[in-house]
């Protein structure tokens, strides 16, 4: 049960750095990013937060996952 646990963990872990840094781009090109000087706008900062909050998750599942793997 373990190294399914750590297998599953991993998986969610890759996909979330392989999509979430794709999706940012996407929204730092959107119009709506930024002002018309150029400074970032709510839309920006809220999707970079929910972004980093993203990774964050994914970096704590790619450890849980390695333990869940070590540990079974």
């Amino acid at each position: 049960m373990h190294i399914l646990l750590g297998v599953l963990l991993l998986l969610n872990a890759l996909f979330n750095a392989v999509v979430w840094p794709r999706f940012y781009a996407r929204v730092a090109k959107d119009p709506r990013a930024r002002a018309a000087d150029g400074t970032a706008t709510a839309f920006l900062r809220v999707h970079a937060v929910l972004i980093g909050i993203a990774l964050l998750l994914a970096l704590v599942s790619a450890v849980a996952g390695v333990w869940a793997l070590i540990a079974g």
